[in-house]
């Protein structure tokens, strides 16, 4: 495969890559394993073990780890581009679009008819990780304790680090060794010292930029390395810091942004996008605000390309170490309670926004019609969204919004 096939291939991937990491990986399978045999599937079924150890988004990681195995490093920056660029950018002129016709009816009856989808949405993701972990008492019990922190006000990032604690020392099955092949780390160490020169070189040059560039830094970065679990499981951390304790957005805004990110192709962490623009926007214009929106990009992607590199050479390695395999079931376990709280935030913001004694009425009677389409017909998030949105217009044209 020659340089610019490669790089149309990928392209390809992701203007085509909605519908969440499921099928995002399906697609890649059936591009790069199934139609062109370009790697075994037994490469690719290492690379998505890899890519579900790491934090990140898995899809865009497995991306990366396809890339590189095809075509070495460039090759790996090349995928891993490719497939967050196109969301990358549609985000960003959506949010331009959400700032400067904000006030326009239109779009503020899209926005409410579509916020009680979102909460579907977020319902039916956790509904699935609730069926895979039936009967598993000890999972339960951290996703309790992690949705009991959460609410209490602990930090998620320690949360996380708890969770992985308790699955080291709680859910070590023995299926894993704790001592595989001896490893090369060569290739790993200078991975992770190239993309850390790079990341605490950019870090050093917001913090001379100024207060918000710092902030942006700061949190992107850190929400980077904890990212384990998705998207869904990520948002409460963004939300906390960007929402509550910026306030460059409100929580109605933070649902609108997460819309936008399941209607885009490439991976729903570029919601943080969203958020990054309007941080932008609270320090100065339009300008500023995509110039917020790219930094959020590299801050939120850079630590998943170095440790997808520096991960890679070791994959057939990593899977079989015990204790990174007890500490991945302890997260996993605690993102059921993660995103059960952010369907709590979510949903408080969206049907109560002006307290709990004050439903919004029309979007319980939504969100209840669409829950129940959910569970009748289970339709695609590419239907039920703009569903959602007509269904708003609707409302706002016969009055009752």
């Amino acid at each position: 495969m020659t340089l610019a096939s490669f790089t149309a291939l990928w392209v390809k991937i992701g203007l085509l890559s909605f519908g969440g990491p499921a099928g995002q990986i399906a697609l890649m399978q059936d591009e790069i394993v199934t139609r062109r045999q370009a790697i075994s599937a037994d490469a690719f079924r290492r690379g998505l073990d890899i890519a579900m150890i790491l934090p990140g988004p898995e899809a865009q990681q497995l991306a990366v780890y396809l890339g590189w195995h095809m075509r070495g490093v460039w090759g790996g920056l090349i995928a891993g581009l490719a497939f967050i660029i196109p969301g990358a950018v549609l985000i960003t002129l959506l949010a331009i679009l959400a700032v400067t016709q904000g006030q326009a009816w239109w779009l503020e009856a899209l926005f409410y008819g579509i916020q009680p989808v979102v909460l579907v949405i977020v319902a039916r993701a956790l509904w699935r990780l609730g069926g895979k972990a039936k009967g598993a008492g000890l999972t339960w019990a951290i996703a309790l304790a992690a949705f009991a922190a959460l609410l209490w006000g602990l930090s998620f990032p320690l949360v996380i680090g708890l969770a992985g604690l308790a699955g080291v020392i709680l859910m070590r099955d023995g299926a894993a060794t704790d001592r595989p092949a001896a490893l090369n780390l060569g290739p790993s160490l200078g991975a992770l010292g190239i993309g850390g020169a790079l990341i605490g070189g950019g870090f050093v040059l917001a913090v001379l930029a100024g207060s918000i560039w710092a902030d942006i830094a700061a949190l992107f970065t850190t929400a980077a390395f904890v990212s384990f679990g998705g998207a869904y499981a990520l948002l409460p951390f963004i939300a906390e810091r960007a929402v509550e304790a910026e306030g460059w957005l409100t929580a109605g805004q933070m649902i609108n942004g997460l819309a936008l990110g399941e209607t885009t192709p490439g991976p729903l962490i570029l919601v943080t996008l969203y958020a990054g623009f309007f941080g932008g926007l609270s320090a100065g214009g339009i300008g500023t605000a995509v110039t917020a929106a790219a930094v959020t990009c590299f801050f939120t992607f850079a630590p998943s390309f170095t440790l997808m590199f520096a991960a890679a050479p070791q994959a057939d390695r990593l899977g079989r170490i015990g204790w990174v395999r007890a500490a991945l079931a302890g997260v996993s376990a605690a993102v059921i309670g993660v995103i059960a709280n952010l369907a709590v935030f979510f949903g408080q913001a969206a049907l109560f926004p002006a307290g709990w004694a004050e439903p919004d009425w029309p979007k319980i009677g939504l969100l209840i019609l669409f829950a129940g389409l959910s569970a009748w017909r289970n339709p695609s998030v590419l239907v039920m969204i703009p569903a959602g949105g007509l269904c708003g217009l609707i409302l706002a044209g016969i009055g009752v919004i």
